[in-house]
């Protein structure tokens, strides 16, 4: 691990079938940032609210370093500074080196003995966390989402085949990892799950749907989390003009019909003329070739499964 001022520590997991969106993400969302990675934990130099992803458990600012949890506890006493005022605990981050329950617990009695303050079990104001990687220990603050993005799952309106809230939060994510001064745009935005999401994190983000139902709906979702219905618009998106930086199509089908080849391969030329970044999302494997002939490279792919049914992911940038 390198040594560097500030690193960050970001726990996150995911279920099996979730497991390469959840790799995409944490790919998008650090880029060449991370110190060190493994299985549902990483290090970077990279600061990132815990809520923006669907899958992250904590963030721990690293506070000290040390290559024993001794070596680590002698110099817990000038953490007062940084618990003043606030009651605190440490807890043992499992994600790191494997120890038994009772070895975990001594650690953190041993840490949390030499810290001044005033421990508190049940509601600290301060959570102090404790982990070793690869026998170098860390003590820092943790940091954990609130998943406000849980009132997301109920909308009013929605599509039983629509994607789900942590999905589409994820999917935004891999669109656009950094939201500030980013325009984006939803061309096929159906009930607006991406819109809302994006939304929720402060992008700049427009809908767009040739479906008047699915225009509604968006409007009615938009309006219930405090939005404004102006933020989408009837039209095909094909005859959408201006420019953003990044966008997000999830191409339409349904249960009885396969859109035409044709149709797919104007809707992605149409994609590439209005952004250089993209992420497609598609039930066709095929997909793949259309997105090449339509300028893009794909930098970035993996797929999501929700039992028999797949959807296919691309990130696409302009060549």
């Amino acid at each position: 691990m390198a040594d560097h001022k500030q690193v960050y520590l970001y726990s996150y997991n995911s279920h099996e079938t979730e497991a390469e969106l959840c790799g995409m993400e944490m790919r998008a969302l650090f880029g060449g940032s991370v110190l060190y990675e493994r299985e549902s934990l990483l290090l970077s130099s990279r600061q990132i609210e815990p809520d923006r992803s669907p899958f992250m458990t904590l963030r721990m600012d690293i506070r000290m370093v040390a290559r024993s949890v001794e070596e680590l506890a002698d110099q817990a006493g000038t953490m007062e500074a940084i618990v003043s005022g606030h009651s605190f605990k440490v807890v043992f981050i499992k994600s790191g080196d494997s120890y038994t329950y009772e070895e975990q617990r001594a650690f953190e009695r041993v840490v949390g003995s030499r810290i001044p303050g005033r421990r508190e079990m049940k509601k600290p104001g301060m959570t102090l966390g404790l982990i070793a990687v690869q026998g170098t220990w860390m003590l820092g603050i943790c940091r954990f989402p609130e998943r406000a993005w849980h009132a997301h799952i109920h909308k009013p309106q929605n599509y039983s085949t629509g994607l789900s809230a942590k999905a589409a939060r994820a999917l935004v994510n891999v669109m656009a990892p950094v939201v500030h001064g980013v325009r984006a745009v939803d061309p096929c935005c159906g009930m607006g799950n991406v819109l809302i999401e994006a939304l929720s994190m402060g992008l700049d983000i427009r809908g767009r749907d040739i479906n008047p139902l699915a225009i509604r709906g968006a409007r009615t979702n938009l309006l219930h989390y405090g939005y404004k219905a102006e933020l989408v618009t009837l039209g095909d998106m094909n005859e959408l003009q201006g420019h953003f930086d990044a966008a997000m199509v999830d191409m339409p089908y349904n249960l009885c019909s396969v859109l035409p080849a044709e149709e797919q391969e104007r809707m992605l030329s149409s994609l590439y003329r209005l952004a250089p970044r993209a992420v497609v999302v598609s039930t066709e494997e095929e997909v793949r070739e259309r997105i090449r002939l339509a300028g893009y490279r794909i930098s970035d792919e993996c797929t999501i499964r929700k039992g028999s049914f797949v959807r296919h992911v691309w990130l696409c940038e302009a060549t």
